[in-house]
């Protein structure tokens, strides 16, 4: 029950927002391996470790395609005008193309880290950012 809080906390951040603009990757991502989609032109599978140090923000985004991953170390993240919540270690993460997510700051006093799988277009920016 204590990984569902969080996990509610954020989907009820999740808007949908007008477009900001392109970005060309976050400064928190590690590239582990990039692959065509064997039988899907136009795709590729992107895995990734990203870390979120205290006090850093995950500004609110969105991807042209699928994301899947795990919360490999979890800690207290905040969403602007909510409580504080505690990310847990070993939380699964699925974010559907397009829809806008993440929009909070750790507040804990270690880093949020996640393995995350793309599924994503591959003439499109992994990121795109949205206000």
């Amino acid at each position: 029950m204590s990984a569902i809080r969080p996990a509610l906390l954020l989907a009820a951040a999740l808007l949908a927002l007008p477009v900001h603009g392109y970005a060309q990757d976050s400064t928190a991502r590690t590239e582990l391996k990039r692959a065509d989609l064997t039988g899907a032109p136009g795709m590729e599978v992107i895995s990734s470790i990203i870390e979120i140090k205290p006090g850093e923000e995950a500004p609110k985004h969105l991807h042209h395609g699928v994301e899947s991953g795990y919360v490999l170390q979890g800690t207290m993240i905040q969403v602007p005008g909510k409580e504080a919540a505690m990310l847990e270690t070993g939380t699964p993460i699925l974010n559907l193309r397009d829809v806008p997510h993440a929009g909070f700051k750790v507040v804990g006093n270690k880093s949020l880290k996640l393995f995350t799988v793309h599924v994503v277009d591959k003439d499109k920016p992994l990121y795109e950012y949205v206000k």
